[in-house]
């Protein structure tokens, strides 16, 4: 299963793509999709537009972002949600299904504390992913919400199967 995380961000949205098979998981790809414009509609209209076309690229088969916290700025966590709409419409488009994890979800399942910073998220997932070229934090942190979201496809798989056999 190819799988896309995302980390939403106005000004900067991380992508990771990875491959999982069984309880191995590799990297493919990452990255950021960068908004260019003036306007909040034209900054929006480029992040549609460079994350379809790593849609189109990588082809995943599940997708899923994080959820974005609410700050002070009532404004600018209004412009975020903005952005992760983006986030979430393009691989809806693509007809994949989407997952949703908090960021401590993700922390919890990658770092194993709810809390940890981010220095510590992109040391887990180098160690998750060896030898990999790390195109900034918001890659690490989408590259963690992909691992986070393989990890919660294959326990709700296992249960699933649990629970089918223990019907018949």
């Amino acid at each position: 299963m190819r799988v896309l995380g995302i980390d939403p961000g106005l000004r900067n949205m991380g992508w990771g793509i990875i491959d999982v098979s069984g309880g191995r998981i590799a990297h493919v790809a990452n990255g950021i999709c960068h908004s260019v414009g003036e306007d909040l509609a034209r900054r929006l209209c480029s992040l549609h537009a460079q994350l379809t076309e790593v849609v189109e690229r990588f082809a995943p088969e599940a997708a899923a972002v994080e959820h974005t916290f609410v700050n002070k700025d009532a404004a600018g966590t209004l412009k975020l949600g903005q952005a992760r709409g983006i986030a979430l419409l393009v691989p809806a488009q693509a007809g994949l299904e989407v997952g949703e994890y908090a960021p401590n979800a993700v922390k919890k399942t990658v770092v194993g504390v709810g809390h940890a910073a981010k220095q510590q998220v992109e040391h887990m997932v180098r160690l998750h992913l060896p030898g990999i070229v790390i195109a900034g934090p918001d890659a690490a942190d989408a590259l963690a919400v992909a691992i986070c979201h393989s990890h919660h496809v294959q326990s709700a798989g296992r249960l699933q199967a649990a629970l089918a056999k223990a019907a018949s």
